[in-house]
């Protein structure tokens, strides 16, 4: 799935990417709402990691590890491995629990050992504070931030800041962020889509409002 629209398309038909009315956790009403938990299925987690896995190798990141941060990064993390693996990469997962466990082997994180480049996988960056977190736990382990790969880069300006939450994160982990989707994306699929005419005038006026193309 190396296609933008074909990318875009698959979100949307999953029911990851809707077209509407929504009030963000911002307080912003914002004609389109993103979440990747509604990929549910076997068929459609293969697509994803699809999706990443070429995203990764396109990119040229190199890494030896991929974490996924709780929750969500965690079936994707795995989802990138096993595409990877079939295209003759094979690296080890690894993700970390929200509360420690206190018997078994305990701790916060779980799977492969914590070192190496660490390259984070997640969703979409809203404030980054899954991601945040694990890098703390990825650096308190000795290991190194190789980057984070996420599905779409919205591309809003962050209330009273010039940045939006990609280039903050870039910043302050001295890291790639990489998206697979960014925003001019999502304009450029409804451009295509005659029926989404009020989805696209309404996409358009909230980009020119809160985004940085």
């Amino acid at each position: 799935m190396t296609d933008k629209r074909q990318f875009i398309d698959f979100l949307v038909q999953q029911n990851v990417l809707k077209f509407g009315r929504f009030t963000l956790n911002s307080g912003r009403i914002s004609p389109y709402f993103f979440n990747l938990g509604s990929v549910a299925s076997g068929g459609a987690y293969a697509e994803l990691g699809s999706a990443y896995a070429e995203a990764v190798l396109q990119s040229g990141a190199e890494f030896d590890l991929l974490f996924g941060p709780a929750y969500k990064g965690i079936p994707i993390a795995v989802a990138t491995a096993m595409a990877l693996a079939e295209r003759g990469v094979d690296v080890g997962v690894a993700y970390n629990r929200k509360e420690a466990k206190d018997h078994g082997e305990g701790g916060l994180l779980v799977g492969a050992p914590v070192s190496g480049r660490v390259l984070m996988l997640d969703d979409v960056l809203t404030s980054g504070k899954a991601i945040r977190g694990a890098a703390n736990l990825i650096r308190s382990e000795g290991a190194e931030i190789a980057g984070v790969v996420i599905a779409m880069d919205r591309a809003e300006v962050m209330a009273g800041s010039d940045d939006t939450a990609v280039s903050d994160l870039r910043s302050e982990l001295g890291a790639p962020v990489i998206s697979i989707a960014h925003v001019s994306d999502v304009l450029a699929y409804l451009d295509q889509a005659p029926a989404q005419s009020e989805a696209l005038s309404a996409m358009r006026s909230y980009v020119d409002q809160y985004c940085a193309l």
